[in-house]
C-alpha cells in the first residue's frame, strides 16, 4: 500500500514547476521591476508556455507577491538563531551568518525587495504594516535584553537592526560592483567566509560584545 504522506510524482513535479517559476520570476523581477517585466518574459526565462504560467499564477501581482514573500520568510527564518541566543554574540553572529548566506544564494530576491522598498513600496506595503513590524519589535526586544544585562553597548536597537540588512543585503543588491572591484569575478568561497567574518567582527565590536 502506497505512503500517503509520501508525496506523490504529480505533486513533486508541479512543486518543481513551482520553483522552476519563481527563480525565473526573481530574475525578471529584478532586472526589468514590476512595472516591466511581463508574464511572457517570466515564462520565456522559465521555459513554459505562458498559459503553464497562468495555471500556476493567475496575475502578475500573485507572482509577484509570492516572490517576495518568499524572501521575505527566508530572511524571518534567518533570525530564529537570534531568538533563541543567550548573547549578542552568538544571536547577531548567527544572524550575519544566515544573511550573508541569503545574499549569497538569493540574490535577485533580495534585489527585488529592494527596488519594491526604494520605490514606495506600491504592492507590499501591508508587510511592512504588520509582519515587518512586528519582527522588528520582537529582534528589538532581544537586543534590548542583552543590553540590559550588559552584555553590548546600549544601542537603538532599530539602528543596528538597520545596520544589519543594510550591510549584509549589501551583498546582493550591489554585486555588481562588489564583482567589479573584485577584478571583475564574483566572490569565491574563500571572500565569501572573509567578507562575513569582517561583518561580524566589525558590528560587534563597535557595540562592545567583543
Amino acid at each position: 500500500m502506497p505512503d500517503a504522506a509520501r508525496p506523490s510524482k504529480r505533486d513533486e513535479a508541479r512543486r518543481e514547476t513551482e520553483r522552476t517559476i519563481l527563480a525565473a520570476a526573481e530574475k525578471v523581477f529584478a532586472e526589468a521591476g514590476f512595472g516591466g517585466a511581463t508574464m511572457q518574459l517570466i515564462a520565456d526565462m522559465a521555459g513554459l508556455p505562458k498559459a503553464n504560467l497562468h495555471y500556476y499564477f493567475p496575475t502578475k501581482e500573485a507572482l509577484y507577491r509570492r516572490v517576495v514573500g518568499e524572501i521575505f520568510e527566508i530572511w524571518l527564518q534567518a533570525a530564529e538563531a537570534l531568538d533563541q541566543a543567550q548573547c549578542p554574540v552568538e544571536g547577531i553572529g548567527a544572524y550575519i551568518d544566515a544573511k550573508m548566506e541569503i545574499s549569497r544564494r538569493h540574490p535577485f530576491g533580495s534585489k527585488v525587495w529592494a527596488s519594491e522598498v526604494m520605490h514606495g513600496a506600491p504592492v507590499i506595503q501591508d508587510y511592512l504594516e504588520t509582519t515587518l513590524r512586528d519582527w522588528t519589535e520582537g529582534r528589538a526586544a532581544a537586543i534590548r535584553r542583552w543590553i540590559a544585562n550588559g552584555q553590548m553597548q546600549p544601542v537603538d536597537p532599530h539602528h543596528l537592526l538597520y545596520m544589519l540588512w543594510a550591510t549584509t543585503q549589501h551583498y546582493a543588491d550591489f554585486g555588481h560592483q562588489i564583482e567589479t572591484l573584485n577584478g571583475g569575478r564574483p566572490l569565491s568561497d574563500e571572500d565569501w567566509a572573509s567578507a562575513t567574518r569582517s561583518v561580524k567582527e566589525i558590528i560587534l565590536r563597535g557595540v562592545g560584545a567583543l
